[in-house]
């Protein structure tokens, strides 16, 4: 049995595909909450002795965002910023939001210089550098982590706690019941 490691998978992928553009998405938004999503968009290409992919945009739609199942769902509006920068008439010609300029001081970033942008570009011998060519990149300050003041308020920190080990619980049961033969779960 030839088992695949995570980094040959994403070398692969990256050396095999132009692999352009990710989608860093909200926790639990496809799954339980805590567990993290991308979306890679990608082109399959003829085999080639040189890696296809040259750039990779990022897009970071999970920094300093919440959004909850229930009281704050994920809506296409939020995706508005993504698709006007993924640019899908001709992705040759984006523009990063991401830069180590000033902002604008009114809360938004200039276009190409700020450093609360979403949008960037990485090289891709940045993306080969990287440990095991992990693509779990991020750049943007968390601001949860670094100010208690912006922390949600405590209902909410406590419904995310309680999301989080129901839906832990609920795997724990589905593995039990693997372990056991039965198709049921409690």
């Amino acid at each position: 049995m030839n088992a695949f490691s995570g980094e040959t998978i994403r070398k692969k992928l990256l050396h095999e595909c132009d692999v352009h553009t990710l989608l860093r998405l909200p926790t639990g938004l496809f799954y339980a909450q805590g567990v993290k999503a991308n979306v890679i968009f990608f082109e399959r290409k003829p085999a080639s002795e040189t890696p296809w992919t040259k750039k990779l945009w990022i897009y970071d739609l999970r920094t300093n965002q919440h959004f909850t199942l229930k009281t704050n769902p994920l809506r296409r509006e939020h995706l508005d910023e993504f698709v006007r920068l993924y640019n899908p008439a001709n992705r040759h010609d984006r523009k990063a939001t991401w830069g180590t300029g000033p902002s604008t001081g009114s809360g938004r970033t200039d276009e190409s210089t700020g450093p609360q942008g979403r949008w960037r570009v990485y090289d891709d011998a940045e993306l080969i550098a990287r440990d095991k060519a992990s693509l779990d990149i991020f750049w943007l300050k968390d601001d949860s982590l670094a100010d208690s003041d912006k922390l949600p308020p405590p209902d909410v920190i406590a419904q995310d706690i309680v999301d989080d080990l129901e839906a832990a619980l609920e795997q724990f049961r589905l593995i039990a019941a693997d372990l056991t033969g039965s198709a049921e779960t409690a």
